[in-house]
């Protein structure tokens, strides 16, 4: 608009073209404040210690005897209590419940660095924090929190999240495990299975079909101790991978589960289960995200001390090349699961971004992995090098809470929503 067209606009449309300016400078100022928020890529002290404190113990306490734990499948109880003192299965909990009162980026954080060492020890370390911590002081009683979130929070005790059953896996709406109401308590039947940290855990959160005629509108989920009669644990499962953690069926015959261990209004159990999930899935991811690194890590160091053709191989491009590669998926994968953490920290919807994180984060855990056993050559298939290991846990982060196609659906109902 010129001096002359401007000296002949009506007051009115003078003070709203000013109105809009105005506006859209607030807007691009708001926009860029948010953008800036974001692209702070700078962790902060506490999130700074959380790491080198999970990378120092990852070191000192979970590489010796990771191998032989993997082999026979041994729980690392040690390890478990240990990561309970320093605040680890308790991490994002308020402090007034026991935990460590962190942030969900310094989750993350400790995590990756847990899993880069230790596959079966992180699952445990996200299910105690992601799925029942988080699921009691988000959505449970007060007196819940006192009876149960303390203990699991400090690490006391370790919990377990029971949705699977043999014929509802990724279909969680197909619940066959029952809670009859019967008045002052319910009834408990079922079998649940594929349960991480089954039989080390003492407390399970269970979700389960109370009125089958209102179908995902009827489902439940209640705090049940396994030291209750009537709960029987199943034979341990013999993994491929995370063979360290003890994955059972749980069994549920005619047990008494008291009315105020019901988590939230009645009906309230499927969408309590898909929230839990949501943020679990963050902790996969960080799971996935940790696995890469540490055989990318492991392959950067042998690519510097194995010679061949008169050289170290980190001077042939094949290598350069592959090193490349797998240090791009992993920035990426990084950078999803801050974002998804970020998010969900701010108290915004994180469903579509928790999806993408754990999506992206389990597929390239999976290629880098095969790429890290494949630089090692005849010594990334032996256990000794500890990337065939890696590459074996590595599979598991596209199946458990949620599979690559679940993921798919979460993110493309997301993208057609909006």
């Amino acid at each position: 608009m010129n001096a002359q067209e401007h000296k002949n606009t009506p007051r009115f449309y003078k003070n709203l073209s000013i109105r809009f300016q105005v506006a859209n400078s607030f807007i691009m100022f708001a926009f860029s404040k948010h953008i800036l928020t974001i692209m702070n890529f700078q962790l902060t002290e506490e999130q700074l210690m959380i790491q080198q404190a999970a990378r120092d113990f990852s070191q000192s306490e979970l590489l010796p005897g990771v191998i032989e734990r993997d082999e026979h499948q041994k729980f690392p109880a040690e390890q478990m209590k240990k990561m309970g003192e320093l605040g680890f299965l308790g991490l994002m909990v308020d402090p007034k419940y026991g935990g460590a009162g962190m942030d969900t980026i310094s989750y993350v954080l400790a995590m990756e660095e847990i899993s880069k060492i230790d596959a079966s020890a992180s699952v445990c370390m996200s299910v105690n924090n992601s799925l029942v911590c988080w699921g009691l002081e988000t959505f449970g009683t007060e007196e819940q929190k006192q009876k149960y979130l303390v203990p699991l929070a400090t690490g006391e005790v370790i919990g377990a999240f029971l949705l699977s059953e043999p014929e509802a896996g990724s279909d969680a709406t197909s619940q066959r495990t029952t809670a009859e109401d019967k008045g002052d308590h319910y009834l408990l039947n079922g079998t649940k299975n594929w349960i991480t940290n089954g039989n080390s855990a003492t407390h399970y959160l269970v979700i389960a079909q109370t009125d089958i005629e209102k179908k995902h509108r009827g489902i439940n989920a209640f705090i049940v101790e396994k030291a209750w009669d009537g709960v029987t644990v199943g034979g341990k499962e013999n993994k491929m991978g995370i063979r360290g953690s003890d994955t059972h069926s749980i069994m549920f015959q005619d047990v008494k589960v008291p009315k105020e261990n019901r988590i939230g209004e009645d009906g309230f159990g499927f969408t309590f289960a898909m929230k839990v999930l949501s943020g679990g899935r963050i902790g996969i991811a960080s799971q996935a995200l940790g696995i890469a690194s540490g055989a990318y890590e492991l392959s950067v160091k042998y690519a510097k001390e194995r010679k061949a053709f008169g050289t170290e191989i980190m001077n042939h491009q094949a290598i350069q090349f592959k090193l490349a590669d797998m240090a791009t998926q992993i920035e990426g994968a990084r950078l999803l699961c801050f974002k998804a953490a970020w998010l969900k920290d701010q108290h915004m919807n994180y469903d579509m971004a928790s999806a993408t994180a754990k999506l992206y984060a389990s597929e390239i855990a999976q290629s880098v992995t095969t790429e890290a056993v494949q630089i090692h050559g005849g010594y990334g298939y032996v256990k000794e090098f500890h990337v065939e290991r890696l590459m074996r846990d590595a599979k598991i982060t596209q199946i458990y809470e949620g599979t690559s196609e679940v993921q798919r659906i979460v993110i493309s109902r997301g993208i057609l929503k909006g």
